[in-house]
């Protein structure tokens, strides 16, 4: 939807400010919902979870790294994909920037997926990418924190993701959306998502994006938070740029893509 053209500076400046006052707003509610995110209450992680990491295995203690929070974005890479989500792959490409800081300000950040470190790190490669990717091959990390479902759960309607049950999908038909990863006005084609990661609909939608985020306390590693899906929309970095542009959004369909498949398809 476009503004109303040849407007006067004064006729502009008149609804900017206008719309400042709703983003001023909008700014205060979120520094509001972020002290709620951090007064939610800890759940105590006992269970030992295993990562392989460049350095070698770890725990779920060693990806803290010395610091007292951590923050793990759960990147969509099953062991069949051939290639990284090509969504949390677009995510990922502003992973390099803020790192660092974080990692300066007592909060670890690491990326953590299902599949071998091999291929995480071949494709890490491929991306030029240098923030810390872990796999979770050998752990139940993934299922736990709901971000990875068997198939006979998908058949059986058993996936709880973004805290709601999922109907059953025992094959979704090509160009079928996911509900949670709807466009506004569109649906996803997840088939051609699904095709950049090398798999069927089945096998790319049992892996699922998300972040959590974790605190030690005295030795014991506590989970404090989770979101998933559209929760993710802030850290998304390309969506909160084009929300400022003239055009928005502009979406009617899948229009993102690896960042070095670009001019190539």
């Amino acid at each position: 939807m476009t503004g109303e053209l040849n407007a006067t500076r004064e006729r502009w400046l008149a609804a900017r400010l206008d719309l400042l006052e709703e983003e001023k707003e909008l700014t205060r509610r979120s520094d509001a919902l972020a002290l709620k995110r951090q007064q939610l209450p800890r759940v105590r992680i006992d269970k030992q979870y295993r990562f392989d990491t460049e350095s070698g295995d770890a725990s779920l203690q060693d990806l803290f790294g010395g610091r007292s929070q951590l923050l793990v974005y759960h990147f969509m890479f099953g062991p069949d994909y051939s290639a990284g989500c090509p969504s949390c792959s677009s995510i990922a490409d502003g992973f390099n920037g803020f790192f660092v800081h974080l990692e300066n300000h007592d909060v670890a950040f690491w990326a953590v997926s299902r599949a071998p470190l091999a291929k995480l790190q071949a494709f890490k490669r491929r991306m030029d990418w240098s923030f810390p990717w872990a796999s979770s091959a050998s752990s139940d990390f993934n299922g736990d924190f709901s971000v990875w479902f068997s198939a006979e759960e998908q058949r059986s309607g058993g996936i709880e993701y973004n805290y709601r049950r999922e109907p059953p999908a025992p094959e979704p038909a090509p160009g079928a959306a996911v509900q949670e990863w709807q466009l506004r006005g569109s649906e996803a084609p997840i088939v051609q998502i699904a095709s950049m990661t090398g798999t069927d609909v089945a096998t790319y939608t049992r892996d699922r994006p998300g972040v959590s985020a974790f605190e030690l306390i005295d030795g014991a590693v506590y989970h404090s938070y989770s979101s998933y899906a559209r929760g993710l929309d802030g850290l998304w970095g390309v969506y909160q740029w084009l929300d400022r542009a003239p055009k928005g959004r502009n979406e009617t369909g899948i229009w993102w893509r690896h960042h070095d498949r670009y001019g190539k398809e």
